[in-house]
């Protein structure tokens, strides 16, 4: 016996008549009594009791009908489940993060995203902060997490988690643990050390022009930790946002100095496209990933 025959028969002992229960399953009458006929073969019962003026369901037809009802029940659930399943958001997420985040943002937003979401895995791929955003424009990612530009356009959803200055950051035991002066007397008679691109390089320069600032440059590099390396090493101070400090392994062995109001403070959180497009199992996780950006209080997340 198969599915179909059960419903055949459930049929059967709803309607207690042949030619309507033949309509339900879309069999003929004589097609659904050889149906029935070839149940009662195979259980050995009687199943219903039948003449040319009724049907009626026999006690071993009560108790197939219990079997029967299970089976079907149990079919349905089963299908809703796995329909569910193939509903539920679902894939690789592939996400651009700055090592800083790696250290301070992704751990919250990986907590949330795998309690709701546990279908969803992430591809992570970390590098120079001034990189994040194009490699969300660029498709190669669909979530970026680092400094969201001032202006970013509309084509991006711009969730900030975090607010940061810029400070400058130097070895505890190098030769610059005491500096002196407003940022004017200390971009320009110190050395330093910056990134070659990023929020944090064009809010520099445009500093020091608006200023007629000459600074002393002593090296430029790519990304925080490089930054961070090389003010290890003596070279001069670096310029980095201050939660770099805050988290991971750069908050023993260096001091920062305050950049005052000068530069400013920046955003830092999750960059994605406004429109989702592609395929519906990569809307659905998009959506899910949305879900979880702007719903999640992050406020209060890294308030503990």
């Amino acid at each position: 016996m198969d599915f179909f025959e059960l419903n055949a028969f459930l049929a059967l002992k709803e309607t207690l008549h042949f030619a309507k229960a033949a309509q339900i399953v879309n069999l003929s009458p004589s097609a659904l009594s050889r149906l029935v006929g070839r149940l009662e073969e195979e259980t050995g019962a009687v199943l219903f009791d039948r003449n040319n003026r009724e049907v009626i369901l026999t006690p071993a037809g009560m108790k197939f009908a219990e079997f029967a009802e299970s089976c079907v029940n149990g079919q349905r659930e089963l299908m809703e489940d796995f329909s569910k399943k193939t509903d539920e958001p679902g894939g690789t997420l592939h996400v651009f993060a700055s090592v800083t985040a790696c250290y301070s943002i992704m751990p919250p937003f990986i907590r949330h995203l795998s309690e709701k979401y546990p279908a969803i895995h992430l591809s992570v791929e970390t590098g120079d902060p001034a990189l994040a955003m194009n490699t969300v424009r660029e498709g190669r990612t669909e979530l970026a997490v680092a400094a969201i530009p001032s202006a970013a356009c509309a084509e991006f959803d711009c969730i900030s988690v975090l607010t940061s200055p810029l400070v400058f950051a130097a070895s505890a035991t190098g030769p610059y643990t005491t500096v002196s002066g407003s940022p004017q007397d200390i971009v320009s008679s110190v050395p330093l050390i910056l990134p070659k691109a990023g929020l944090a390089r064009q809010r520099f320069d445009s500093w020091t022009k608006s200023r007629n600032v000459k600074p002393v440059i002593a090296a430029e590099t790519e990304g925080n930790e490089a930054v961070m390396a090389l003010a290890a090493l003596g070279l001069g101070i670096g310029l980095v946002p201050r939660i770099v400090l805050e988290n991971g392994p750069y908050r023993e062995g260096f001091i920062s100095h305050s950049a005052g109001n000068a530069l400013g403070y920046y955003d830092i959180g999750f960059i994605q496209k406004t429109q989702i497009s592609g395929s519906e199992k990569l809307k659905r996780m998009r959506l899910a990933v949305t879900d979880i950006l702007h719903n999640t209080p992050w406020t209060q997340e890294f308030a503990r």
